[in-house]
């Protein structure tokens, strides 16, 4: 039996041992369990998606390389090989590690639904992390403290915790959502970053990302520095590498379903059933020199064992038409950037041409109608919306309520606007299902006190922000300084990019603006006054929307409240084109039934502020 002496000796000799020479790919394989909530319970492996194992061990202590990114696509298992990092760290290597997401809210989220059962799953890491309901403190929503160190989770918004924690360890996931500023004290990725230069050397740094904008996302940028490494895999026809990309994607004729992947040199076909083989015989390849520290992988969902070709072509022949729908594509299934074009070229001339007439009952495209207000010091703006399939959009309606809205009777006649049933030539009558009223300027607690009480009707207070990545309709609604009464936090600049998309769509059909004849001159130079601007701030291009100060913007502001009313839908579970579909197809000519957009709202006292 060993002495004191002898045991202090032993501990001091365990502290100068190297750390263990295990990889990042060796760890999952043998310990990363997935819950029964996975597509695929049970034991990690990494053979079922062969592209992580060379990002995983990029991440390994004994890999030279520092900095890791990750342009992805969706279902690609990128955030599942972060929290295999995160595990691996405290296992085999521990030390101090930092997690940042978006926003705080995102990080409680994620704990609540990730961290906590995956770790809880994992004995080698529930051996490790200090127990929840132990007396001493470090496990909470946002701290992990583990044997040997501790890891940190905060959001891109908290200037606080980014300046003050130092990280050997950093992954910062979603970045193209974090803001541009945090607080005044700058870009929040390099105060982050700054948390780890004391272990340069030792470092690893692993930002993963979907990406936007072209010229503005910031994981392109970071993949731009580094080797630029694509996914090579062998023909199964000439055994010549090729990248899996959309072009290599083909189908028959109208028939998504029979989509394969054609080898880009001999046009060998690929399909669905070879997946596996290509992936298990792929490997990285880099394409650049880069900077000699940092490893960028560009991973489509076109990769991923969890979902086909055929999928993937399907839903681009649903979106394929709709600008602000296809980016989604590009960003989520592509996993590259969006290229802007003909942003420029929306003016109130071209607008004003595809003036149709439709009589006064709403065309039979029409599947659901939103509103969207605006406020200003002696009117309110509204215009009301009709949606059909693929978000096509009819203007219904576009009112001026002149009127003092510090006084009840402009709010009376809002009301009785709100409350009119619109005639549908298959659906009988249609309601305006949602309608989202801007509770900026001077009147904020006039629109609070008319949207509260009608909230179990969906007219909801919104404030829009500017945030980069911030979503265009929140999972739950904010609470105002008035009374703390429900206001709803909307993607401004989200909606903006989606809205002038469409104004610039030239042939109808999904995402088609139509205008109807008789408009006011007015509506058309307010639709098309605003326009998105680059500008440089610290050397990054940042995206801004700007008008002339003489220019009146309330018709762009009203279609954005309008595609935010209709975001609100869809986020309880509304299907725009099931309903389209429902109207057109199944309700016969003259059906007197009403469409039911949406399920209904349980009121809540608390939430209405009584």
């Amino acid at each position: 039996m060993l002495d004191a002496r002898q045991l202090a000796d032993a501990a001091w000799c365990a502290g100068l041992r190297p750390e263990p020479q295990m990889l990042v790919s060796e760890w999952a394989d043998g310990y990363r369990r997935l819950p029964s909530t996975s597509a695929e319970p049970g034991r990690w492996r990494t053979d079922r998606t062969p592209y992580l194992k060379e990002i995983m061990d990029a991440l390994s202590v004994s890999s030279p390389v520092e900095r890791v990114a990750i342009m992805k696509g969706a279902q690609t298992g990128g955030t599942e090989a972060g929290l295999n990092f995160l595990g691996y760290v405290i296992c085999n290597s521990p030390g101090l590690t930092m997690l940042v997401m978006p926003p705080v809210d995102m990080v409680r989220r994620n704990t609540r639904t990730r961290i906590d059962p995956y770790f809880e799953l994992v004995p080698e890491i529930a051996d490790r992390v200090v127990p929840a309901k132990s007396r001493e403190p470090g496990n909470t929503a946002t701290h992990k403290k583990f044997v040997g160190g501790e890891l940190v989770m905060t959001g891109a918004n908290a200037a606080a915790s980014l300046r003050s924690t130092p990280a050997r360890f950093l992954v910062l996931d979603e970045i193209d959502a974090f803001p541009l500023d945090v607080e005044g004290e700058g870009d929040p990725i390099a105060l982050a970053v700054q948390r780890t230069v004391t272990y340069r050397g030792r470092r690893k740094i692993l930002m993963i990302s979907t990406p936007t904008i072209r010229g503005f996302s910031r994981i392109e940028a970071a993949y731009l520095e580094s080797d630029q490494r694509r996914y090579f895999v062998p023909c199964k026809a000439c055994g010549e590498p090729f990248v899996i990309t959309w072009a290599t994607v083909q189908w028959e004729k109208d028939s998504p379903d029979t989509a394969v992947c054609v080898c880009s040199a001999c046009g060998g076909v690929h399909e669905e059933r070879d997946k596996p083989a290509l992936l298990r015989g792929g490997l990285w390849q880099a394409t650049a020199e880069g900077d000699g520290r940092t490893a960028g992988f560009h991973l489509p969902a076109l990769l991923s064992p969890f979902e086909t070709w055929a999928d993937i072509a399907w839903e681009h022949s649903r979106v394929h038409a709709d600008p602000s729908r296809l980016k989604s594509w590009v960003n989520t299934k592509l996993g590259e950037t969006w290229e802007e074009k003909a942003a420029q070229d929306v003016d109130s001339a071209t607008l004003r041409q595809r003036v149709e007439s439709w009589g006064q009952e709403a065309p039979a495209g029409v599947s659901v109608i939103t509103a969207g207000i605006d406020t200003q010091d002696t009117w309110l703006a509204l215009e009301i919306v009709g949606w059909g399939a693929g978000e096509e959009s009819w203007s219904l309606d576009w009112i001026r309520l002149l009127g003092d809205p510090s006084a009840p009777q402009i709010w009376a006649e809002l009301d009785v606007i709100l409350a009119r049933m619109w005639r549908h030539p298959k659906a009988g009558t249609l309601p305006i299902a949602a309608a989202c009223m801007d509770s900026g300027g001077h009147f904020t607690r006039q629109v609070l006190d008319f949207t509260t009480p009608r909230h179990h009707r969906r007219v909801f207070a919104v404030k829009g922000a500017s945030a980069a990545g911030t979503p265009a309709w929140p999972h739950r609604p904010g609470l105002s300084k008035h009374g703390r009464r429900p206001v709803y936090v909307i993607g401004g600049d989200t909606l903006k990019e989606i809205v002038f998309a469409r104004l610039a769509k030239a042939e109808a059909g999904p995402g088609f603006v139509h205008v109807p004849e008789g408009r006011e001159t007015a509506w058309f130079a307010e639709m098309t006054a605003e326009k998105p601007f680059t500008k440089y701030a610290k050397g990054r291009a940042i995206r801004e929307w700007r008008k002339k100060p003489a220019d009146r913007n309330e018709a762009f502001d009203c279609r954005v409240y309008a595609a935010a009313a209709l975001e609100s839908l869809k986020i309880g579970g509304f299907d725009l084109d099931a309903e389209a579909r429902r109207i057109m197809d199944l309700l016969p000519e003259g059906a007197g039934r009403a469409a039911k957009p949406a399920p209904a709202v349980i009121r809540s006292r608390f939430i209405e502020g009584r």
